[in-house]
């Protein structure tokens, strides 16, 4: 069966579908993942075949009008997003189109999913690590605060139908002109098929740590996190090794993609409060992460590391509380505390901290030196040491991977 995957995003949007195309590929079935060309190099490494698409969306996040939208929200993003997503959409036809699909999984960032579907008439899965598309009483759209109660939690999905409104016209074109298909209304949504069934839903994260609500319908799975392992073939620096060896376990101190504008302030910050504490630390530079030229002996500054070979020698983990990097970090054991940007950050704050294995989260705009040194202080803690490792122990018995293949490789029977 060949299995065409897109996706587009930051590096936490890529590498879980990398991870599920190399699961595909070791149960026999031929797999393309379409992306930003950014990330070609990286998809090709692990040995899963590329589809181009143009890399525009990467270089919009990384100019400062991104970086000033992670600051702030993200809709002024908007307004330059246009002319972006209708080339991107173009890109996953021509890739659909060059590889001839079986079946297509889609992030639903990546807007062409369930129509190249429709023209190639193919059953078509969505996956995305997060609870975003599917209404229930449990809690409210995780992109919301706290709980409104049974019906308002439910009522609170409707909005992610009308967050694809603004593109409707974008679609709409893409759809006559590109695939000749009939224009779909402002609001239809795209987790209906044309035939009016419903399209499955992968919810690539653990019901360890969102348990699955009990009026989830069956299309809907929630099987594990589709964790890529990266340590195997990747050789530490032997600075780094002798670091983490000389003391107690450091912390470590990353933000991802989510720089923002003040960099250099988050990291002074940061500094101040493993002072105060008295924490050695492992601090991540690289792509929107912290810089600092005032490194102290017991910090040490990298760019790049897999997570699945770092944190497990970690006390704690800081970061930005992106699907991907908290996956790791509660992977590994480890207390968490996420400092959270935007978007369904501030969610998997508040699902750690409910877990009892990790402080209440800190908003990046009220991160202070007080609130960071406390919430060190907490994770590093003998009760929630052990919390973060019995959580550990349970997610490392779990295989997505494994369970979302043999849902991907139903689709066609």
């Amino acid at each position: 069966m060949k299995v065409l995957i897109l996706t587009i995003g930051s590096r936490g949007d890529i590498q879980p579908f990398i991870a599920l195309g190399k699961g595909l590929q070791a149960a026999g079935h031929t797999v393309a993942l379409c992306t930003a060309e950014g990330f070609r190099a990286w998809v090709e490494a692990h040995g899963v075949p590329y589809a181009h698409m143009n890399n525009e969306f990467l270089d919009l996040m990384e100019s400062q009008q991104g970086k000033a939208a992670t600051e702030g929200g993200g809709m002024a993003l908007l307004r330059k997003a246009m002319g972006i997503i209708r080339r991107s959409l173009d890109d996953q036809w021509a890739a659909a189109r060059d590889f001839q699909p079986d079946v297509i999984v889609y992030h639903p960032k990546a807007l062409g999913g369930n129509h190249l579907a429709e023209k190639l008439n193919i059953p078509v899965l969505v996956a995305v690590p997060l609870p975003l598309l599917t209404p229930t009483t449990a809690y409210p759209v995780p992109i919301m605060g706290g709980t409104f109660g049974g019906w308002f939690n439910r009522m609170s999905y409707v909005m992610v139908r009308f967050t694809s409104a603004p593109y409707a016209g974008v679609i709409n074109d893409f759809r006559e002109k590109a695939l000749g298909l009939g224009k779909r209304g402002r609001f239809a949504s795209d987790l209906l098929k044309a035939n009016g069934e419903p399209v499955p839903v992968l919810y690539p994260f653990s019901p360890q740590v969102v348990p699955v609500p009990a009026d989830y319908p069956p299309h809907v799975h929630v099987m594990g996190y589709w964790f890529l392992d990266q340590s195997a073939t990747w050789k530490a620096p032997d600075t780094l090794t002798r670091f983490i060896d000389a003391g107690s376990p450091p912390v470590y101190v990353g933000f991802g993609s989510m720089s923002g504008q003040n960099a250099a302030t988050r990291a002074q910050i940061v500094l101040d409060a493993l002072a105060q504490t008295g924490q050695r630390a492992v601090l991540a530079s690289g792509w929107g992460g912290l810089k600092t030229e005032q490194m102290r002996d017991d910090v040490y500054l990298l760019d790049a590391v897999p997570h699945d070979w770092l944190f497990p020698q970690m006390a704690a983990v800081v970061h930005h509380g992106g699907a991907g990097t908290t996956a790791a970090g509660l992977r590994a054991g480890k207390p968490t505390v996420i400092v959270p940007f935007m978007a369904d950050q501030p969610f998997w704050g508040r699902r750690v901290h409910e877990l009892g294995v990790g402080s209440a989260p800190i908003p990046q705009k009220k991160l202070t030196l007080e609130a960071l040194a406390r919430a060190l202080t907490e994770v590093t803690t003998p009760d929630m040491q052990r919390r973060a490792a019995e959580l550990g122990e349970r997610i490392r018995a779990e295989d997505g991977v494994a369970r979302a293949v043999e849902i991907i490789s139903a689709a066609r029977r």
